[in-house]
């Protein structure tokens, strides 16, 4: 039997199956960081019953966008918005959490309020980018937090997890990889900071420790959950010592008793547009030798890898970006080793239903026509 289209609990929750949308930036929100309706539409196409979603990165603080179009959960306004997105996940059988995130040095004044600058751990020159109104552009460079914004930024994200209450979600996930806010904490090519945020990596870890024991505390633990990417490097990321740092994090995270860890493979970014170069899942083994409860790995993962990951003992379920973003109906598909419809790179970020809703599900009809018309 396969274990990717097993049972497994995630938190409190029964889940039918290991496939699982991963939080996926689409740029898709309407005016004011608000979910609209080809949001939920989206959401709800990839959703199957007893499935498990994790919504797009989330703006948890005004500050916090890197993103022209992307949705928000720092104002009550948004609320409603995402009340239809899990309205839709719940009418289908499935189950949501929502990601926060901060976008920190990655953006732009663009997308800061009254054209402000950016905010980040240090003010160190980076080669990262956001996205604007004029497109993909160089970021603007940052300026370090003060100690009480760093402090309010915990408020920040205790608010918004509040929010996420009220929108319907089943939990929530902290977005601590990718070269966002809390991932230039952590590692120290960002992190020069002399304070109780910087310097060794007990200090280094403070902010995402801090912020996951406030979303704890509105949440309740088995419904938090938190995002890392050890030995990324999206974003112009790098620590001296990752090893170190990510087992110490793994570690701490593990005496919260979390939802689940949420873990991004280094090879994300390296040879996974050819899978015929299929990389171990490095980042997995690492993290498992320190942390016991669920975790959910992601980055450039196959059918059959992530079968074989889960088969390991390495992770428990397995995220999909590209090709959930191409085929609504991923898990049937895998269930039944259709074959999977191909994915349109240039209409990732931003736009319409166009490389977004229009994806067609699998018609087991349609193909057989289709063969015998080519016999």
């Amino acid at each position: 039997m396969s274990k990717l289209m097993s049972t497994v609990k995630v938190g409190p929750y029964e889940v039918s199956h290991r496939v699982v949308l991963a939080p996926l930036t689409r740029m898709r929100a309407e005016e004011g960081a608000i979910p609209g309706p080809l949001m939920a539409e989206y959401y709800a196409q990839r959703t199957s019953k007893g499935g498990f979603l994790i919504g797009e990165a989330t703006i948890a603080a005004a500050n916090g966008n890197g993103y022209l179009g992307a949705p928000g959960l720092y104002d009550d306004n948004q609320i409603a918005g995402w009340k239809q997105v899990t309205d839709a996940v719940h009418a289908k059988g499935g189950r949501i959490f929502l990601q926060l995130y901060h976008a920190g040095r990655q953006s732009h004044a663009d997308v800061q309020p009254n054209g402000a600058t950016p905010v980040s751990p240090s003010a160190v020159a980076h080669g990262g980018v956001a996205y604007t109104a004029t497109g993909w552009v160089p970021s603007t460079p940052s300026r370090a937090l003060e100690v009480g914004e760093i402090v309010d930024l915990v408020e920040s994200f205790r608010k918004a997890a509040e929010r996420g209450v009220a929108a319907g979600f089943d939990g929530v996930e902290i977005h601590a990889a990718n070269g966002y806010l809390f991932d230039q904490f952590l590692q120290d090519g960002s992190n020069k900071r002399t304070d109780a945020y910087g310097g060794s990596i007990e200090n280094r870890s403070r902010f995402l420790l801090d912020v996951a024991n406030a979303l704890i505390s509105v949440w309740g633990s088995d419904r938090v959950a938190v995002r890392i990417g050890p030995s990324g490097s999206w974003g112009d990321m790098h620590d001296s010592n990752p090893e170190a740092l990510f087992s110490y994090v793994a570690q701490q995270l593990d005496k919260l008793d979390l939802a689940y860890i949420h873990l991004i493979e280094p090879r994300v970014l390296g040879n996974v547009d050819d899978e015929s170069k299929d990389q171990a899942p490095v980042a997995a083994q690492l993290i498992r030798k320190h942390y016991k409860g669920t975790i959910i790995a992601a980055g450039g993962f196959t059918a059959d890898s992530a079968e074989a990951i889960i088969a390991a003992g390495d992770a428990d379920l397995v995220a999909f970006g590209r090709h959930f973003i191409a085929n609504p109906d991923l898990p049937e598909r895998f269930r039944n080793n259709w074959p999977l419809n191909v994915y349109d790179r240039p209409s990732f970020f931003g736009g319409n239903e166009v490389g977004y809703t229009d994806y067609p599900v699998y018609n087991a009809e349609a193909a057989a026509e289709a063969e015998l018309a080519a016999a």
